[in-house]
C-alpha cells in the first residue's frame, strides 16, 4: 500500500503539473506520513541527498558553462569548426555538428548548446538556401553531445545515484568515444541528406584563417582540459577541477576576450544560481523519494521480474533501453537518473554489464528523450531558436534519431566504445 501511495501520488502531481522536484517531495512525505515515520525523517533525507561534497562540482561546471555562453567562445568555435569541415557538402551542418561538439565538452549542457550555437549558426544556414527544419534538427540532435563528452554534470549526478562507488574520472574518459562517435554518425546523416538537397559546399578560407581561427578557439577549448585533465591526472578533485574551470573561464572571457560585460556576468551568476537551485532541489528530493523505493525493495523487485522473463543479456539490456527510452520522451533527464539509477544499475550488473558503461548508455539513452516530445526540451528550444514549427521539425528529424539509435546500439551492446579509455586506468 505504502508503494501505490508513494507512485500515486508522484503520478497525480506530475499529470496535474507539478513540477518534477516537488512531485516527488510530495510523494516521500505522504509516504513517510502513511507508515507513520518522523515528518523529521523526510527533510533529513532530503537535506542528506544535497550533502555529498562532489555535488560542489556541479554548480562550478554550470557556472564555467554560462560564462563561455555569454563571453563569445561559442562564435569562435563556429569560425574554427568552419575552417576546418566547412568545405565538405553541407558544410555548415558539418560545422554545427562539429561546433556543438566542442562546446558541448566545455558547457555540458545541451540547452546551452543550442541556446549559444543555434542562435547563431541556424539563421546563417538559412541565409545559405538550407531548410529551417534540417538546421533546427542538426542542432538539436548534435546538442546531446554535451551531456556525453565529458565534463558533464550530468555524470556527476548519475555517480552520486549510484551510490558514490563509480569514478567519476572513469566516467569522463568512458564518454568522449560514444560522444564523438555519435558526431560522426549525426554528420554522415547531415552529409547524406545535403547531398540530396544539393546543399553547397563553404569555399576553403585559406590556411591563415584556419590557423587564426585555430589560436582564438584553443584558449577556450583549454577550459575542458583544466576540468577533465585535472580529474584523470589526480591533481584536482572533480570539485576542486571545477573551481578552477570557473576562475580560468572567467579569466578568459573577461580579461583575454575582453567579451564579457558586467551585464552579461551579472546573467551569468543569476543564470548559474538558478540552474544549480533546480537542480540540488531535484536532487534532495530524488533522495527521499530513492530511499523510498529501496524501502518497498523496489530495484530487487524490477530484477526479479525482468530476469523472469528472459535471462538472455542481449534482452534485458533490449528492455532497459526501451524502458529508459520511454521514460525519456515524458521525464526531464536529471530526475530519471535520479530515480532510474537505483533500480536499473542492479539489473544491468547482474547480467554483467560495467557500471561506467551503464551509465553512459543511460545518458545517451535519455539524451534521446531530450529531443523527442512531448517533453523534448531541446526540440522545443531549439525550434524556438530557429523559428520552425515542431511539427515540421519531427516530419524530417527521423534520419538524425537513427544515426543516435546507431550510436545508443553501438554503446549498448560493443562494451569496448565506452570502456576502452578507462581500461587504460588500470
Amino acid at each position: 500500500m505504502g508503494l501505490a501511495i508513494l507512485l500515486g501520488v508522484f503520478g497525480v502531481s506530475i499529470v496535474i503539473g507539478i513540477p518534477v522536484a516537488f512531485a516527488m517531495g510530495l510523494a516521500a512525505a505522504a509516504t513517510f506520513a502513511f507508515e507513520g515515520f518522523p515528518t523529521l525523517l523526510t527533510f533529513q533525507r532530503i537535506v542528506s541527498g544535497v550533502s555529498v561534497f562532489s555535488l560542489l562540482a556541479i554548480p562550478f561546471f554550470i557556472f564555467a558553462g554560462e560564462l563561455m555562453l555569454h563571453g563569445g567562445l561559442a562564435l569562435r568555435l563556429v569560425r574554427f569548426a568552419s575552417a576546418l569541415v566547412g568545405r565538405v557538402r553541407g558544410g555548415l551542418a558539418t560545422v554545427n555538428i562539429f561546433s556543438s561538439m566542442l562546446f558541448g565538452g566545455i558547457s555540458g549542457s545541451a540547452i546551452a548548446d543550442i541556446s549559444a550555437l543555434g542562435s547563431l549558426i541556424i539563421p546563417a544556414m538559412k541565409e545559405k538556401g538550407y531548410r529551417g527544419d534540417y538546421a533546427v534538427n542538426v542542432t538539436v540532435t548534435s546538442s546531446i553531445a554535451g551531456v556525453v563528452i565529458p565534463p558533464s554534470h550530468n555524470m556527476i549526478i548519475f555517480a552520486v545515484a549510484a551510490g558514490g562507488g563509480i569514478s567519476i574520472s572513469e566516467l569522463f574518459l568512458a564518454g568522449v568515444i560514444p560522444g564523438i562517435l555519435m558526431c560522426i554518425l549525426l554528420a554522415v546523416a547531415a552529409y547524406v541528406l545535403a547531398v540530396k538537397a544539393n546543399y553547397p559546399a563553404e569555399p576553403f578560407p585559406g590556411v591563415a584563417f584556419v590557423l587564426t581561427a585555430a589560436a582564438a578557439a584553443l584558449p577556450g577549448l583549454f577550459t575542458a582540459v583544466i576540468i577533465v585533465g585535472g580529474v584523470l591526472s589526480g591533481v584536482f578533485t572533480v570539485t576542486e577541477s571545477g573551481a578552477f574551470g570557473a576562475i580560468y573561464a572567467f579569466v578568459l572571457t573577461a580579461l583575454v576576450y575582453r567579451s564579457l560585460s558586467w551585464k552579461a556576468f551579472v546573467e551569468c551568476l543569476v543564470s548559474a544560481v538558478r540552474t544549480t537551485s533546480v537542480v540540488m532541489i531535484l536532487i534532495g528530493c530524488a533522495s527521499a523519494f530513492a530511499y523510498l523505493l529501496a524501502f518497498y525493495q523496489v530495484p530487487r523487485l524490477m530484477t526479479d521480474t525482468l530476469l523472469g522473463i528472459s535471462d538472455n543479456p542481449i534482452v534485458i539490456l533490449i528492455m532497459l533501453n526501451v524502458i529508459l527510452l520511454a521514460l525519456g520522451m515524458i521525464m526531464d533527464m536529471a530526475a530519471l537518473i535520479l530515480i532510474c539509477t537505483p533500480i536499473f544499475l542492479p539489473i544491468a550488473t547482474s547480467i554483467g554489464m560495467d557500471p561506467v558503461q551503464f551509465g553512459i548508455m543511460m545518458l545517451v539513452n535519455l539524451g534521446l528523450g531530450l529531443c523527442t516530445p512531448p517533453v523534448g526540451t531541446c526540440l522545443f528550444v531549439g525550434c524556438a531558436v530557429g523559428k520552425v514549427p515542431i511539427e515540421q521539425a519531427l516530419r524530417t528529424i527521423w534520419p538524425f534519431y537513427l544515426a543516435m539509435l546507431a550510436a545508443l546500439i553501438l554503446v549498448t551492446f560493443v562494451p569496448s566504445v565506452s570502456m576502452f579509455l578507462p581500461s587504460l586506468l588500470e
